[in-house]
């Protein structure tokens, strides 16, 4: 759910109480730098991950019975 027109007001209204009227343009910008970096090493690491991840399924050879049908039922 997210926050409404009044709830952003209030939120704001809180933030200048706290930092200041002067610092709430820093503030932002340092938080909006922040995600920029943040978003750029989360892509990088994901561009590593594909790079690395084998282009083949390797799950079938290491458990090879994993398709096959099982008999459940017992001789009694």
């Amino acid at each position: 759910m997210a926050p409404g027109g009044p709830e952003i007001l209030l939120i704001v209204g809180i933030a200048i109480l706290i930092f200041g009227a002067q610092k709430i343009p820093k503030l932002a910008r340092s938080i909006g730098e922040s995600t920029g970096e943040f978003k750029k090493g989360q892509a990088k690491v994901e561009q590593e991950l594909e790079e690395i991840r084998p282009d083949t399924d390797l799950s079938a050879d290491v458990n090879p019975d994993a398709g096959a049908a099982v008999d459940t039922e017992t001789n009694s």
